[in-house]
């Protein structure tokens, strides 16, 4: 191993001599950078006098490499298809989510002065400037990956990194059963709602799955709809020939050329939306999306993070109040049961597997309370399956006649499959 500091002022020389223009058209072949960045360091040990095996030469070569095409120790990490999350906490902490679990890597940054300087190019490649008057960046990778950098002096132990990986792939609901995450009934289920432009609201913690379902479920939105997604970080990637997307912008460091997801949503509405797709709600945008939920937006759908369907619907409230606080709470809750039909629940369970815990059926008022009704749900047995994973079942409990998706399914010609699906059994 190359003595640290010895590295450290190898490196430094090397990025004082290196023609940037050059470097910056090789970015994209590594080889053809190595290779070159290989030169200056021969040039470099030259003019010092200093000597380098060859096997270190070549380590620190592809080690500047990384770092000047932006990831530095995290290039292989990006690479791995495995990986879903990378969270940097300060130099030598770097950990892993590989099927839903943590793991602390082997990889480590020279010291928190390499890392703050690759923070600062990643930061740099989507066009924003991170320093001490602005220590907190949160933006969307080129490849699509999230990206979150906090830097000195918020970073106490040295610069943190969160990169939430950009999936290659798109789970469809067929491979979501193959997973465990659901049953077939309850995919079918999905496909019937999601076509009968019911507005569907997916609801979870952090990393449990809801923009995986909810990409999976857009698949069966009709091709003659047009459909407009509004994300913080565009992460949907829908079919249908009819899309428009748009993505939220936060300030500039000169505080200007911020745009909300309210602004999106307010926006959207004057575009002639069939439907509307919300990435993400967490603020005053609520009452809006509500609103075109209720204005003739049908299939509209969401996802926001709460623990069960009954605290969705709390959260919820508590966003309208955010942005409209004189409504009284008994009418924010007549506008979310009018607006809102369906509540997928979906969790990361502690095995690291993700699953549908609940599909409920908003019924509407009963006084001021709403009324809700589970029409699948997964209850744990308590035990592990041979793959070490959380066993369990998928409950069906029927479909009430007088429910919305029972009244779209008549009104869009699939009341038939709806039937099949529970065996023409109707509560």
């Amino acid at each position: 191993m190359i003595d640290s500091s010895f590295l450290l002022a190898l490196r430094e020389q090397i990025l004082k001599n290196v023609d940037l223009e050059r470097i910056d058209a090789l970015k994209t072949d590594r080889d053809a950078l190595i290779k070159e960045i290989g030169g200056v360091l021969a040039q470099v040990l030259t003019e010092s006098g200093q000597y380098l095996a060859a096997r270190n030469a070549t380590e620190l070569c592809e080690l500047v490499a990384d770092e000047i095409s932006g990831y530095g120790p995290l290039r292989d990490l990006m690479e791995d298809d495995s990986i879903s999350d990378i969270l940097v906490n300060g130099p030598s902490q770097i950990f892993v989510e590989r099927f839903g679990q943590l793991e602390l890597s082997d990889k480590k940054f020279v010291n928190n002065a390499q890392l703050t300087d690759i923070a600062r190019r990643l930061v740099a490649r989507v066009g924003r400037r991170i320093d001490d008057s602005q220590p907190l960046v949160d933006s969307r990778m080129p490849d699509g990956s999230r990206l979150n950098v906090v830097i000195s002096p918020i970073a106490l132990d040295g610069t943190s990194i969160s990169i939430r990986k950009f999936g290659k792939g798109k789970k469809t609901l067929a491979e979501l059963i193959e997973f465990g995450s659901m049953n077939e009934l309850m995919a079918n289920f999905l496909v019937i709602a999601s076509r009968c432009r019911i507005n569907i609201i997916v609801s979870g913690g952090t990393g449990s799955g809801k923009t995986t379902l909810l990409n999976a479920m857009s698949q069966y939105i009709g091709e003659n709809e047009r459909v407009l997604t509004l994300e913080d970080a565009a992460e949907l990637r829908l079919q249908q020939p009819h899309v428009v997307r748009l993505e939220t912008r936060m300030a500039s460091s000169e505080n200007q050329g911020l745009v909300t997801m309210r602004h999106l949503v307010v926006n959207a509405l004057r575009m002639r939306p069939d439907r509307i797709i919300v990435g993400e709600c967490r603020g005053e945008e609520a009452f809006e999306m509500l609103q075109a939920m209720n204005t003739g937006h049908d299939g509209s759908m969401s996802t926001l993070h709460a623990n069960s369907p009954r605290d969705a619907l709390a959260r919820l409230e508590s966003m309208v109040m955010m942005s409209s606080a004189a409504l009284p709470l008994s009418a924010i809750r007549r506008n979310i049961a009018s607006a809102v039909h369906l509540i997928v629940q979906v969790s990361r369970l502690p095995d690291g597997s993700r699953k549908v815990l609940n599909i409920t059926e908003v019924m509407g008022m009963e006084g001021d309370n709403i009324v809700l009704q589970d029409i699948f749900s997964f209850t744990a047995s308590g035990e592990r399956n041979e793959n070490g994973r959380i066993d369990g079942k998928f409950t069906s409990f029927g479909l009430l006649q007088r429910s919305i998706v029972y009244r779209h399914a008549l009104m869009h010609g699939l009341f038939e499959p709806l039937k099949q699906l529970f065996g023409g059994h109707q509560k």
